[in-house]
C-alpha cells in the first residue's frame, strides 16, 4: 500500500519494535538532532571520537551518559567500526555523520566491513511533494553518474525491493527522458524501452516500467491524453528513474527548495540501508531518512 506522506511513514514505524542506527562520525549537529528527535522510533549507537561526540551532545542540551558511544581511534575509519556493530547484531542500519560520503562508502565497501552485497549500490531520494497524492521516489541522483542499461536495471530493482519492504505491491516506474519515442541517438530512450520490455516479460519483476516518458506526461495524466500517449499509470508513478545523476540531483532539489517538498535520502544495495543526505540537509530530512530505514529493517 503506497504511503501518502511522511506522517503516515512515521505512524507505520511507530507501530514496529525499535531498530538501532549506528551513526558514523557522530559529532555532527544535525545528525545528532535527528537522532534525538527520533528517540521514539530508533535507538542509536554513536560511533567516532568520544570527546567530540560528548561535546556536541552537551551543546544540544543532552547528557552524554544517556547515550551509547563507541570510541574509534583516529587511524581507523569509523564506518568499519560501525559495520562491526551490524555484524554483531548491535545495530540494524547505518547513518552518515561528520564524514565525507566517499570516505563512508570506502569503509562500508572494505572487505573487513563485510557489508558489500552482490547488487550495485544506488541512492534513493524519497520526496513528499505538495499536490502529489503519495510519496515519490527518485533514483539515482546521488551515486551512479551515467549508468548503462544493466546498471539502470539494478537501480530500478534496488528501489523496487525497498518499496516492497515498505509495503508496496507493484510500484510503477517512469523511465524519464526528454521525449516519448525511441531515438538511437538518445541512449536513455533505448534504455527506457528495454526496461519496459523487461518489466513486461518478467526480467525485471515486481514492478511496471513505463518509458520513454517525459516528466510532464508521467505526472499529469491530462497531458498524456492531450499528446495521445497511452499510459495506464500516468499521474500515479511511485518511482522516477532518471537517465543520469545530474537530472536526479537537480530534480530532487527543485522539488524541495522551489516546490516546498520534504525529502529523505538513503543508499541501498548493500547488506543494510544507509542514511546518506547532503551536508546542507536539515535535521528534519535526516529524521525522515531514519524513519525510512527503520521502516524496512
Amino acid at each position: 500500500m503506497p504511503l501518502s506522506n511522511f506522517d503516515e511513514l512515521i505512524a507505520k514505524v511507530k507501530g514496529k519494535s525499535k531498530r538501532t542506527v549506528a551513526l558514523v562520525a557522530a559529532d555532527d549537529e544535525h545528525a545528532l538532532q535527528a537522532v534525538i528527535t527520533a528517540k521514539d522510533i530508533v535507538n542509536a549507537v554513536l560511533v567516532g571520537d568520544r570527546c567530540k561526540i560528548a561535546g556536541e551532545l552537551k551543546s544540544l542540551g543532552e547528557n552524554p551518559a544517556d547515550y551509547e558511544i563507541v570510541s574509534v581511534p583516529e587511524n581507523i575509519n569509523p564506518a568499519i567500526a560501525a559495520a562491526g556493530l551490524i555484524r554483531e547484531g548491535k545495530a540494524d542500519f547505518l547513518m552518515k555523520g561528520r564524514i565525507m560520503t566517499g570516505e563512508l562508502l570506502k569503509g562500508v565497501l572494505s572487505p573487513e566491513a563485510g557489508l558489500r552485497g552482490d547488487s550495485l549500490m544506488s541512492h534513493i531520494i524519497i520526496t513528499e511533494v505538495p499536490g502529489y497524492h503519495k510519496l515519490l521516489c527518485i533514483t539515482d541522483g546521488g551515486m551512479c553518474t551515467y549508468p548503462d542499461l544493466e546498471q539502470k536495471k539494478q537501480i530500478v530493482s534496488n528501489s523496487v525491493k525497498f518499496l516492497h519492504l515498505l509495503g508496496y505491491e507493484r510500484p510503477n516506474v517512469a523511465a524519464l527522458c526528454a521525449v516519448e519515442t525511441v531515438n538511437p541517438k538518445m541512449p536513455e530512450t533505448v534504455h527506457a524501452a528495454e526496461l519496459k520490455r523487461m518489466s513486461l516479460e518478467g526480467d525485471l519483476p515486481g514492478c511496471y516500467v513505463e518509458g520513454p516518458i517525459s516528466y510532464d506526461l508521467a505526472m499529469v495524466p491530462e497531458l498524456s491524453l492531450i499528446k495521445g500517449y497511452k499510459c495506464p499509470c500516468a499521474g500515479d508513478f511511485d518511482i522516477l528513474l532518471v537517465p543520469e545523476i545530474v537530472v536526479g540531483n537537480v530534480l530532487g532539489k527543485c522539488l524541495v527548495y522551489t516546490c516546498g517538498g520534504r525529502l529523505a535520502g538513503i543508499v541501498v544495495g548493500c547488506r543494510v540501508p544507509i542514511v546518506v543526505t547532503s551536508r546542507g540537509s536539515s535535521s528534519e530530512e535526516k529524521y525522515y531518512s531514519l524513519a525510512l530505514c527503520a521502516g524496512v529493517c
